[in-house]
């Protein structure tokens, strides 16, 4: 009678790849559905629920991230200063367009990925830039076309563009 057991890996045995994405004309999303897929390691046949298994990320342009709809001005995301009558927001389309567009690519992902000691950890994996450069070309990531796998993944010509 064949037995089969399921493996469990170990942190020792983790083997990590660079991945990078150029998420121009992309759909935020779906990129970011898909980048919190890769830092998780579910993508891989050993994914282990309790081990940081997954790739690091690095994604250029996040700046030119497309969204779908009306999300651009509809969305917005609200903080409180911490005074009297403090509250403060500004919409999707004003954050892509402000000083760090990559924090919204950051902030997506950040909510796939299961919180606590763990997430964290994943989180540190990925690394967006606003423009097209990165500093990690020593650690030879490879290309991963993100448009290619769906047609959904581009926006088409009829969605709203935020930058």
């Amino acid at each position: 009678m064949l037995q089969t057991q399921t493996r469990s890996l170990k942190p020792a045995e983790v083997r990590k790849n660079w991945v990078v994405i150029n998420a121009e004309g992309l759909v935020l999303g779906r990129l970011a559905s898909l980048v919190a897929m890769r830092l998780r390691g579910k993508h891989k046949p050993q994914f282990t629920p309790h081990v940081d298994c997954g790739d690091h990320v690095v994604i250029t342009n996040a700046g030119k991230v497309r969204l779908t709809g009306n999300k651009a001005e509809q969305e917005s995301f609200h903080w409180h200063t911490g005074y009297p009558g403090g509250i403060k927001g500004r919409t999707l389309g004003q954050r892509l367009e402000g000083r760090h567009p990559e924090r919204v690519i950051e902030k997506a992902v950040e909510r796939m990925i299961t919180r606590g000691p763990l997430g964290r950890q994943q989180m540190r994996n990925l690394h967006v830039y606003a423009g097209a450069e990165h500093p990690h070309d020593g650690q030879k990531p490879v290309a991963l076309d993100v448009a290619a796998m769906n047609r959904k993944n581009v926006a088409s010509g009829g969605a709203q563009k935020a930058s």
